[in-house]
């Protein structure tokens, strides 16, 4: 179920306990379950709880259809965070990709706790008195299947954007405290030239009309001349 992105899990998964009797299918949740409000509305066709064995089934299927909306929608989230995490210094970001994370791991293991009920439901012949039943279980454990592939792979490729990520991270800090060194330096050189002739000493060109333009045209060139080397080493 869907929580919200400002949550600290934004997708999460609730426990459902369903009872079959004789004359119930008795569903319980300790938060309101969007797959059963969903099969309790109506909207969903050839809908029949007399026929208890498909109404499971068909419960079970929506479930797997939820699961592979919610992975479409962390799929597309995680694009998105991967376009700001390129040009990103701070930790924001993957700490919203951590989040992400904690949601596959969520779903990992319920949907493997779903395949092992299917699976011990098919081993128990429960749905052979029908071939509707059959083709239905089929569906049920196909989706399930393909929601566990997608989900192991948005996983590992999280886990690795993640690795990735804060090696850029690193990385563009590091172009910026580069540059921010190399600006000073560069900086640094007229401050030392002006330093200089403030002192009361006897200095070259202090007599001269253009003293202040020479000194100041040492200074801009001095600091030109370091501008390109630092652009040849690609420091700046």
């Amino acid at each position: 179920m869907y929580v919200g992105k400002e949550a600290d899990i934004p997708y999460t998964t609730v426990p459902l306990s369903i009872v079959m009797t004789d004359g119930f299918v008795v569903t319980a949740s300790k938060v309101p379950n969007s797959v059963v409000e969903e099969l309790a509305s109506g909207r969903v066709r050839s809908l029949d709880t007399a026929k208890r064995n498909r109404f499971l089934l068909r419960l079970l299927l929506e479930t797997g259809k939820r699961f592979l909306h919610y992975l479409s929608e962390i799929n597309r989230e995680v694009e998105q965070l991967e376009d700001k995490l390129q040009m990103s210094l701070r930790n924001r970001e993957v700490l919203e990709l951590l989040k992400y994370q904690k949601s596959l791991t969520l779903f990992t293991t319920a949907l493997r706790a779903d395949e092992l009920v299917m699976a011990r439901l098919q081993k128990g012949q429960l749905f052979q008195m029908y071939p509707e039943d059959e083709d239905l279980l089929e569906d049920v454990l196909t989706e399930i299947g393909q929601a566990i592939q997608m989900t192991d792979v948005s996983t590992g490729i999280l886990s690795q954007m993640m690795d990735a990520f804060a090696s850029i991270i690193s990385n563009n800090l590091n172009v910026v405290m580069k540059f921010l060194a190399s600006a000073t330096i560069i900086l640094a050189l007229p401050t030392l030239i002006a330093s200089i002739y403030g002192m009361n000493l006897n200095l070259p060109f202090q007599g001269h009309p253009q003293a202040f333009f020479i000194t100041m045209g040492v200074a801009v060139l001095i600091s030109l001349v370091v501008i390109v080397v630092f652009i040849r080493k690609d420091w700046l």
